[in-house]
């Protein structure tokens, strides 16, 4: 299986003129996109080191109507404020993801409430699923028999992994009370525990591959 999976990687990564990064999606109404500065610094050292694929230092960041947006086939939106998406984003985010696209959501605290309701206008036919512990993105590389690490309390209670599932096919990940993103920052930031920062970053890891490969 890793074999394999190693393979599709290089793969994946041989069709790219230039080393595979996730963009950031730059957002409107008010909340904190540009949050988590060191956060993918971490996670693709991380992809480096276990995986023979080139990938960039760090993510880019662009609007979802920029025209760069769509040559990235990993998105990723994190924050702790509102999101706005207008008709016209939501129209190409719809068509980002249903043409092979892949979105990673991370509530930082706060985002909740917002982001369900504009990826409605995205997918209005569609609503988030809990992910059983089974589901591959657990597991695609690094396993995680019970979901989702817990990072920071937030809510309280355990972490909760959603996905909006378009035709068979998974097209976006959420993660809600934990905060993947925070767990991947450098030490110093949050002072989270170095076991604590390991799992999210091996979390991280998971969602990344899946969303390459998926």
């Amino acid at each position: 299986m890793i074999k394999k999976l190693l393979l599709l990687l290089m793969v994946i990564s041989a069709g790219y003129t230039q080393p595979v990064a996730p963009v950031r999606i730059h957002y409107g109404g008010g909340g904190d996109w540009y949050g988590n500065k060191t956060t993918w610094r971490n996670i693709l050292n991380r992809v480096k080191q276990e995986f023979n694929i080139d990938v960039a230092t760090r993510e880019v960041a662009y609007r979802i109507t920029d025209a760069e947006f769509f040559q990235y086939p990993f998105a990723y939106m994190a924050g702790h404020g509102n999101i706005r998406f207008s008709d016209e984003e939501a129209r190409l985010l719809r068509k980002y993801l249903t043409s092979g696209g892949f979105l990673f959501a991370d509530d930082d605290y706060g985002m909740d409430a917002s982001f369900r309701r504009e990826m409605k206008k995205v997918f209005p036919e569609l609503n988030f699923v809990e992910l059983p512990f089974s589901h591959p993105i657990y597991h695609i590389y690094y396993q995680f028999n019970n979901g989702l690490p817990k990072v920071h309390e937030h809510s309280g209670g355990p972490p909760k992994g959603f996905g909006l599932i378009y035709e068979g096919r998974l097209v976006c990940f959420y993660s809600w009370n934990t905060d993947i993103s925070d767990g991947c920052e450098d030490p110093e930031i949050h002072g989270d525990p170095a076991e604590i920062r390991e799992q999210a970053l091996k979390m991280a890891v998971n969602i990344f591959i899946y969303g390459l490969l998926n």
